[in-house]
Formats: C-alpha cells, structure tokens, sequence
C-alpha cells in the first residue's frame, strides 16, 4: 500500500502514527507490542489530528532512533527504517514484522517491559498474556498442557465414547492419548487442559475452569439495560453446540415466504453460519483468561457471539479472511475435527459468508475487542419487512389492538399494560384485546411469562 493512502488511514492493531522523536519510549513500546502481536508500520512525522508535519534533520532522527532501538530492546530488534516525502515533508516509516519473543524493553525488565497490542492502544502484557507469548514461542497450546495432579479418572468416559461414537472406534488409554485428551507427565499420563475442559467431570471441570462455559442472553432493546431470557449452558462447553440453537430459536423471530403455494420459513439469524461461528467460539476461546466467558447475546436489532482471546499472535483481522489459519487450541480442535464440526483449516470465515449470501442474509461483522472476539450478525431482510407489515385488512380489529400491533411491528415490546395505560382502560380489558389477537394467529408471546415478549405473527 501507498504511503499516501497509510496516512488517510486510523491508527489500529498494525498501524500507529508520531509526530515526532521528542519523546522515545511511546516510539519503543508501540515497537515491542507490533513485534509481540502481529507486526506493523510505524510512521513519525504526522500528527494525531492528521496533519503532516514531517521529521527535520530526518537523517540524524533515524540514526538516533536506530540506536535508540538497538539499545533499549531486547531480544535485538531489527525493524525496517525507510525515509519517505510526502509533499517535500520527509517522513521516517518503520515496518515491523511479528516475531517469536517475547520482546521487552530493558530499562523495565523482560515481566514489566513487555507490551501488546490491544485496539490501536499499548497495552503491558499481565500475567496471563505473557504465558500465552512463551507458549507460543514454544509452540504450545494452552489446552495441549497437563493438569498435572488429575489422572483418567477425572475424565468422563461414558461422554467420550459418545461423543466420539462416529468415529467407531473404541476409547482406550491409548486413543485418549492419540486425541490429546491424555498427554504424558512426570513419567505417566495426565489429563490435558483441553481434555479436561470438554469432557472433565462436572464438579472436576468446574474447580479447575468455571469460566469455560457458554452464556446465552436475550434483551428487551438494543442494549444490556434489560433481560427477556437467559441461561448459562449445564455441564461442558460441547453442550452448547447443540443448546445454544435452541435457545436462539425460541428467542427469535419467523418471516414467511410463499412461493407455489408451499411457505418457507426463514429464521431471523442464519442456523448453518451460527453453528459455525459457535464452534469457532468454542474452539478459538482462550481458556486461560479468568472472568471470561463465551456469551451469545440477542439483542432487538442483532445477535452477538463472542468469545474471549483476541487473534491468536502473529495474526490480523485480514489474515483471517483471506483463510489463514492459526489453531489456539490444538486439543479441542482435533476433537472437533474427529466429530465432524470442524472442516478444513482456515476455511470457517468463507463458509459463513457463504451461508449467510445463499440465504440472502447480511453479512456478518467481525470485531477484535482487546482480549476479546465477536461477531455480529443482522437479520435477514424479509424479517425486518415482516415488523413492518401493516395489519391485513381483511382481519377486523379494533383501534387499540391496531394500535398494539403497529407498536410490536415499529419493534416496539409491549405489554397489555402498556396497552391499558394508553387508552385509559382496565388491564382486564387490555389482555382481553391481546388475547383476540392471539386467536386469530396475529400475535404471539415468545420467551417465560415474566421477562417474555409479544411478536406480530405473518
């Protein structure tokens, strides 16, 4: 890319911008989190307002800054420095590419002087990012590691078995192993993190990773202010896959289509693309972070899923959706790939915006949050023409239940009480009109009667 185009950009995970060299060590620790997170271009010389400034005596700052890098880095860093003009202004752009460290600077120690890069922001790596940095240097997954004091007998093998039915073959200590479910330790074999997060004894599981589960959440509006529904999945986090669905399905919304007499229903949220954002979920959450959970969120406009882990190291948003792939949990992969959830490496992003294309749906968002991932998916359109339906013409209804379904199809939630307090009558009332509506199949109510909520049926 063009450094004229580079300067129209934001700053983000792989770009950042100074205006000048007066102050080193902001330059040093965005230097050190591009090398420890998945590289990126440095360019001095603009400022935050994007104004383009320049560097005066361009050459003595690049020699300054080279020593200053040279010095106060550790392990030795070599980033590109070029010197660029943009209109007659000489810009210093240093491009620095993501390697194995962790990178530190020496002045603050190889614990405090190591940074990341969190949004467009430098963030100093806590404890458990900097275990994640030496797992990858040694090319380790978390799940891959052993719980060092829990033998077999903490695993459920009864689930395992089936679980892995389709594979039909038998499970024994030696399959355990061959999954990752087993790993060797201390001259025999423990269970591993991954083993013990899908397929862990309940009470075992829940004292070693009582954040690995899924919780699902639906909203009143657009935001968190108000819940309808929620539930945390039981047991282990392969319980979700087919939970979550469910949940979804009884939290969201119906259009009709009808084309030679049959009709289709077409539900609010593409079933194949969740099914395959959920897996990622589960396969790609970092079971390391404590207080971080998988979270699906239904909101009026919107269905979120989320999983805590931003991309694995080395690894940008564009890497993701041009399909490379970089496994964060190599036990629980494999796993899925054994029961059929998971396809070719890479591939999931072009699956779910095929999905989402075939069935006429929005594509879907992606965001890295920090330590977080999430993607937002938006309702089909037919759904969204379905709240706008007027009342049919040939179904006679009076001027408060027309009121009351012009309020649901706006995608207004209310209540026979919102309905009374509108036209100054008796709640009785009120739920009498509702309850007319109901018969005629206009209206129905989705969700448990205390925080539920009335939709307009096609």
């Amino acid at each position: 890319m063009k450094i004229q185009e580079i300067l129209k950009q934001s700053e983000g995970k792989t770009l950042e911008f100074k205006r000048d060299i007066s102050s080193l060590k902001p330059i040093l620790k965005t230097l050190v989190a591009f090398a420890n997170t998945a590289g990126g271009i440095l360019i001095i010389g603009r400022g935050n307002d994007g104004t383009v400034h320049g560097v005066p005596e361009v050459l003595q700052a690049e020699e300054s800054l080279a020593n200053a890098i040279a010095d106060s880095i550790r392990p030795a860093m070599m980033p590109e420095i070029e010197i660029y003009s943009h209109n007659d202004k000489p810009l210093l752009v240093l491009r620095v590419f993501h390697w194995k460290g962790p990178f530190y600077l020496k002045a603050d120690g190889q614990v405090k002087g190591v940074y990341v890069r969190l949004g467009s922001t430098n963030r100093q790596a806590g404890p458990e990012i900097l275990a994640e940095l030496q797992r990858s240097m040694q090319n380790r997954s978390f799940d891959q590691l052993p719980c060092t004091d829990l033998s077999i007998k903490a695993l459920d093998i009864e689930k395992v078995q089936r679980v892995l039915s389709v594979t039909g073959q038998q499970i024994d200590e030696k399959k355990l192993e061959s999954l990752g479910l087993l790993v060797p330790h201390a001259g025999g074999l423990s269970v591993s993190n991954g083993g013990l997060i899908l397929f862990g004894l309940d009470d075992v599981r829940q004292r070693y990773f009582p954040d690995a589960r899924v919780s699902c959440a639906r909203f009143r509006g657009t935001d968190k202010s108000e819940f309808i529904d929620r539930i945390d999945i039981e047991g282990s986090v392969l319980n979700a896959i087919d939970e979550v669905p469910r949940f979804i399905r009884r939290n969201t919304r119906l259009a009709a289509k009808i084309e030679s007499m049959h009709r289709q229903d077409i539900p609010e949220y593409p079933d194949l693309a969740i099914r395959e954002i959920l897996v990622n979920a589960i396969s790609h959450a970092d079971y390391s972070l404590s207080g971080m959970r998988i979270l699906i969120g239904i909101y009026a406009d919107r269905m979120e899923i989320q999983n805590p882990g931003m991309l694995p190291f080395g690894m940008t948003m564009e890497d993701f959706k041009a399909g490379v792939s970089k496994i964060r949990n190599r036990v629980i992969a494999h796993v899925f790939r054994e029961m059929g959830l998971m396809e070719e490496w890479g591939s999931g992003y072009k699956r779910v915006v095929h999905a989402c294309q075939s069935g006429g749906y929005p594509e879907p968002d992606w965001e890295e949050l920090g330590t977080a991932f999430r993607v937002i998916f938006h309702p089909h359109p037919a759904v969204l023409e379905h709240l706008r339906t007027d009342v049919p013409v040939n179904v006679p209804v009076n001027d408060r239940q027309r009121w009351f379904i012009e309020q649901l199809s706006a995608g207004k939630q209310i209540r026979a009480s919102d309905l009374a307090a509108y036209f100054l009558i008796s709640e009785k009332t009120a739920k009498r009109d509702i309850a007319d509506l109901k018969r005629k199949g206009m209206v129905e109510f989705v969700g448990v009667p205390k925080n539920g909520f009335y939709q307009v049926l096609g």
